[in-house]
């Protein structure tokens, strides 16, 4: 991906991520196909009601599980044909908003590159968001690292396979990244996080590298660069009448 280390609230956010403060939500299951983002971002700080997305999800069968909010930002992560149909409908439900649509991940990380290829049945997903700094021959670096990661970096994707993460995607629009994280369902990523650098301090190499490149959205307090997409809690909702 990646993540760089970052500070947030006392811990680091890298790829070796020490993530604190993850909240596990219900598990989805495994996914199969292609994936991918839309975000919704209001015009104020005012947090946007999640009530017409969540309707949305469910009429195109989209788990609402990964509906996240951060600050006045709403994002939704699923499969990528029922992400497109979500996305044509939300020009007009949410008004002067800014929609944006990541349609695919430039970056992909699976268990088909660690020894043990086996998978969980059902996963639990920390999604995250930052930005690239705005010099576009930085992006480009940034993005020919992640284009050559596996076989110049190798000891990043394995530190993933040490720390049984299931699948990592980083999704860009312009300047914005949309990092997904998948851990078996029910596991601790507070617990898993450090294994991807125990005996494998080029981890820690890539991280210091991928600083550079990264940096807060707005609204981020100083030093923050990537933060969580927290999951809407969902009261229960009644059937759909088409």
């Amino acid at each position: 991906m990646s993540v760089s280390i970052v500070k947030r609230a006392g811990a680091r956010l890298g790829l070796g991520l020490v993530l604190l403060g993850f909240r596990a939500t219900p598990a989805v299951a495994q996914p199969t196909g292609p994936a991918a983002v839309v975000e919704i971002t209001g015009t104020g700080t005012t947090p946007l009601p999640a009530d017409k997305l969540l309707q949305l999800c469910r009429k195109y069968q989209v788990p609402t599980v990964d509906v996240r909010r951060w600050q006045n930002h709403l994002v939704i992560y699923g499969p990528a044909e029922k992400i497109r149909q979500v996305h044509k409908q939300l020009g007009t439900s949410y008004g002067k908003a800014t929609v944006k649509l990541y349609s695919a991940p430039f970056y992909k990380f699976d268990r088909q590159r660690c020894t043990d290829k086996a998978v969980s049945k059902q996963w639990d997903n920390v999604l995250l968001t930052a930005n690239l700094v705005r010099d576009p021959a930085k992006q480009q670096e940034y993005l020919a690292y992640h284009a050559t990661q596996f076989q110049k970096w190798p000891e990043v994707g394995q530190g993933f396979c040490n720390a049984s993460f299931q699948q990592l995607l980083v999704f860009r629009n312009g300047r914005q990244l949309m990092l997904v994280i998948s851990i078996p369902h029910g596991a601790n990523l507070d617990e898993l996080n450090p294994k991807t650098t125990l005996n494998n301090p080029r981890v820690d190499d890539w991280n210091a590298l991928m600083k550079q490149y990264q940096e807060g959205l707005p609204g981020t307090k100083p030093g923050e660069v990537w933060v969580f997409l927290q999951p809407i809690a969902m009261k229960k909702q009644p059937a759909l009448q088409d």
